[in-house]
């Protein structure tokens, strides 16, 4: 006898759109993280361009859905180490760059970079060391920035931006950001951390 089957509903809490048998979504409320993760993965990696395309477009709904109700808290992404001089990245920085990511990578790239302003903007004033976890970590956000603004080129393209003014106001704040930076890490004699993110926004016009 087939399994029973819920009725699920649609993302922005419309009517149902289908079904899901009861066993799948037992399935999913009880599988560790990694083993979704890796299901996902093999399924988006098997299927048709369309699932892939299907995929991105409920993942885009579902964080305009949450984004109201996560109000990122980008406070505290920096604080100074036990040497009292130069700054180190906390646990909140790691969840700002989840969500980040997550935005980014479902093709929200403009979402995403209001963040990355707010954690460039974060390390104006800060000191680190050039062989530290600081550095290291500002490299890879450095690679974030670069990849949000490939996200970004994406959502242009694929003509899902509305608004052109306020995109180009996003990337302007940005910018604003990371010459703060480099001024200020020139000041202290630092290396200058976003240099990727620099040359993309400087060669990109919208």
């Amino acid at each position: 006898m087939p399994a029973p089957e819920i009725a699920t509903q649609s993302l922005n809490g419309g009517k149902a759109l289908g079904h899901i048998c009861m066993q799948v979504d037992t399935l999913i409320a009880n599988a560790t993280i990694d083993d979704l993760r890796a299901i996902t993965r093999n399924l988006l990696a098997t299927g048709t361009p369309s699932l892939a395309s299907a995929f991105t477009d409920a993942a885009r709904t579902r964080l305009r859905q949450t984004s109201a109700k996560r109000i990122a808290n980008t406070n505290g992404l920096f604080e100074t180490g036990i040497d009292g001089i130069y700054a180190i990245p906390t646990t909140n920085l790691d969840n700002i760059l989840a969500r980040c990511r997550s935005l980014y990578g479902a093709g929200m790239g403009f979402a995403s970079l209001g963040l990355l302003t707010s954690i460039v903007s974060a390390t104006v004033g800060l000191r680190w060391e050039w062989d530290g976890c600081m550095a290291a970590t500002l490299a890879v956000i450095d690679t974030d920035i670069s990849q949000a603004i490939q996200s970004c080129r994406e959502e242009l393209e694929g003509g899902r931006v509305n608004d052109i003014t306020s995109a180009q106001d996003t990337v302007g704040k940005l910018w604003n950001s990371v010459q703060e930076s480099l001024r200020d890490v020139k000041n202290w004699g630092g290396e200058f951390p976003f240099e990727r993110a620099a040359d993309s926004i400087e060669c990109w016009k919208i």
